[in-house]
């Protein structure tokens, strides 16, 4: 990774051992504080168990995961496109690569041990060329780990190409050959209903941000009761903001594809 000694928080920050959404409305809008939390946690728990060798970040833009990974991998590359909305001046740049996702990269079949794809599989055209491209640059016994919005607004416009049930992810993954390790929604019914409250409230003048912040804040309070952990768990599997996946690609695949 270009200028990793540089390296400083952006959209996610470390705070009292946990990874967080930042608070700077330049790194994340206040009415996307709750789904950022909630990425956040989930990388800050699968990480440590997933991340390992030669990782590769594909979509990096700030690289806003790297203090998470850094620890448990022994090399990173960051790719992503040259007009990113998150690019860095270049002499400031953490890329390695400049690429399109949508075309074959140029890096060697079986060369990382993990692919970091975080909010990037919406803006790519064609997520099937993605996904095998990903599964070819997989080592035997590799993982992908991504997160992909799914009942959240159009943002980055005029790419943004899809939203994708969990069938859809899991049918992705079968075609390129990985094993699903790991599916879960992010958030539920509550969490769409604040995340669409909050990006509303945010746009009234003088008192929008503190509003927005204050409903966000109502769910996440409840999300730590028994009532709002019930009402997540069995609402999330139908009205998920999101979706967090981990894939594999297993030893017996890559060798009968080799």
């Amino acid at each position: 990774m270009r200028h990793a000694d540089r390296w400083i928080e952006s959209k996610y920050v470390r705070r009292r051992g946990r990874l967080r959404a930042s608070r700077d409305g330049a790194e994340v809008g206040v009415g996307s504080r709750l789904i950022t939390d909630r990425i956040a946690a989930l990388y800050d728990e699968h990480l440590p168990r997933y991340a390992r060798g030669r990782l590769i970040d594909l979509g990096c833009g700030k690289a806003p995961l790297y203090g998470c990974y850094r620890s448990h991998v022994d090399e990173v590359i960051c790719v992503d496109w040259p007009q990113s909305v998150h690019a860095l001046p270049d002499r400031w740049s953490y890329l390695d690569l400049e690429a399109d996702l949508s075309q074959p990269l140029p890096c060697a079949s079986g060369s990382f041990d993990t692919i970091i794809l975080s909010d990037v599989l919406e803006h790519v055209p064609t997520p099937e060329a993605l996904w095998s491209e990903m599964a070819r640059l997989l080592t035997p016994g590799g993982h992908v780990l991504l997160n992909t919005p799914f009942l959240y607004g159009i943002h980055e416009a005029p790419h943004d190409y899809g939203r994708y049930t969990e069938y859809a992810l899991r049918r992705f993954a079968s075609q390129a050959g990985l094993e699903v390790s790991l599916l879960l929604p992010i958030g539920g019914s509550l969490h769409v209903l604040a995340d669409l409250l909050a990006k509303h409230l945010a746009q009234l003048p003088i008192v929008g941000s503190a509003l927005a912040s204050t409903a966000q804040g109502v769910v996440a309070l409840l999300d730590r009761s028994r009532v709002g952990q019930h009402v997540c768990a069995r609402t999330g599997p139908r009205f998920p903001l999101g979706y967090f996946m981990v894939a594999r690609r297993s030893v017996a695949a890559a060798a009968a594809v080799g």
